[in-house]
């Protein structure tokens, strides 16, 4: 394949992800969903990334523009803020813009700050010689790094923000269906396998394998096409596929303030006269409710409506559930809807309902989430513990 043939191939492979990033762009815009906001914040990433694809397509009206080619390059600095910020709005269902939130855009301004007289503002005689010698340009290679240097930290950012997502997840709700954080997870992992071909690719912009330099942009290309169709499917598969948690809940960690969690706690039952027996009695109430009242059935049931159902407030549950009987919240509930399945199984008049039955009438909306809790609780999958 020769320099043309590679050339014009990039092109279709440009014009093809425009065209898809606009149109899911578009879906996300309009699509009617709760979460207006992520759907907004990820429909700009995707313009954002199609901006900087927009130089395979439109090669030669940005070369005659300069500033513009120039400023394509200062806009990547908006990629991972974006993606960040529609991390937190994906993850928190309350979730909001705030002020503080223009800091992100803190290295976007200072560049293009910095850009006004070192490049802007130069005639187009020294603006071309700058773009053509990029590689000897310290102040380039600066810029590169800087970017690897955001990169990495959104990335640590991205994964914390994940980490304590799930675990607050747990401590708090009993939905099997953590699509949120198996969706971001995977988006996350699959943006680093990509971010290493960029890596790979834009080392090659710097020295003289320049038609490796050209093959690597098809596979970069390629790959973010992939992806992109991938979000496309999702999207449309998926509209409404998030479901947040409150921005306001903590982990029972920050709660009970670790490392002095068994001190702090023993004094806030003292404050409110709560002893060990106490204790005991909350515990075993809430263990006869669970029995009697089978509040697990619901699907969706979270610490918050349990609380509210006992007349307990929510903080001293969670403190009841994560620290005394040391569960999550999570398996404290599903560990019931196993015991309940269970008796499901024995009873010889139930032996017609199937096993998707079983699962959806004891709570679980997942037959791989109901499989795999089951057989951590027995050591049995659910036929094999029925065979039995």
């Amino acid at each position: 394949m020769d320099k043309i043939d590679k050339f014009a191939l990039i092109n279709i492979i440009g014009i093809i992800f425009i065209f898809v990033a606009l149109l899911l762009s578009f879906f996300l815009f309009t699509v009617k969903t709760k979460n207006k906001l992520g759907n907004s914040l990820f429909a700009t990433f995707i313009i954002i990334t199609a901006i900087d694809f927009s130089g395979f397509v439109a090669y030669k009206y940005i070369h005659a523009n300069l500033n513009l080619e120039m400023f394509k390059w200062t806009i990547s600095l908006l990629n991972m803020p974006l993606f960040y910020l529609y991390t937190l709005s994906a993850c928190y269902a309350n979730f909001k813009l705030k002020p503080k939130h223009l800091l992100h855009l803190i290295p976007f301004i200072i560049a293009n700050l910095l850009l006004t007289n070192d490049f802007y503002l130069l005639d187009f005689t020294e603006k071309k010689h700058i773009l053509d010698n990029l590689q000897e340009i310290y102040k380039v290679v600066i810029f590169h790094i800087f970017l690897e240097i955001q990169y990495v930290f959104y990335m640590i950012m991205f994964f914390l923000l994940l980490g304590k997502y799930k675990k607050i997840y747990v401590e708090n709700y009993t939905n099997t269906h953590i699509f949120t954080y198996k969706w971001l997870f995977n988006m996350g992992i699959i943006f680093l396998v990509a971010h290493f071909f960029v890596i790979v690719k834009d080392f090659l912009k710097f020295t003289e394998y320049e038609s490796i330099f050209i093959f690597s942009n098809i596979i970069v290309g390629t790959v973010a096409l992939l992806v992109l169709c991938w979000f496309v499917l999702k999207a449309l598969y998926y509209p409404e596929l998030f479901r947040g948690i409150d921005i306001t809940l903590k982990s029972i960690e920050e709660t009970i303030k670790i490392p002095q969690k068994l001190e702090i706690v023993q004094l806030e039952l003292i404050e409110k006269n709560l002893s060990n027996s106490q204790i005991a009695t909350q515990i075993t109430f809430l263990k006869n409710y669970m029995l009697e009242k089978e509040p697990y059935l619901e699907p969706s049931l979270t610490i918050q409506e349990l609380a509210n159902q006992i007349k307990m407030p929510t903080r001293e549950l969670s403190i009841l559930i994560n620290h005394h009987i040391n569960q999550h919240f999570f398996d404290f509930v599903n560990e019931y809807r196993i015991q309940k399945a269970m008796k499901i199984l024995k009873s010889a008049d139930q032996t017609k309902l199937t096993i998707l039955e079983i699962l959806y009438q004891v709570g679980f909306n997942s037959k791989s989430s109901f499989n795999t809790y089951f057989k951590k609780y027995t050591n049995l999958t659910p036929t094999d513990f029925r065979n039995t």
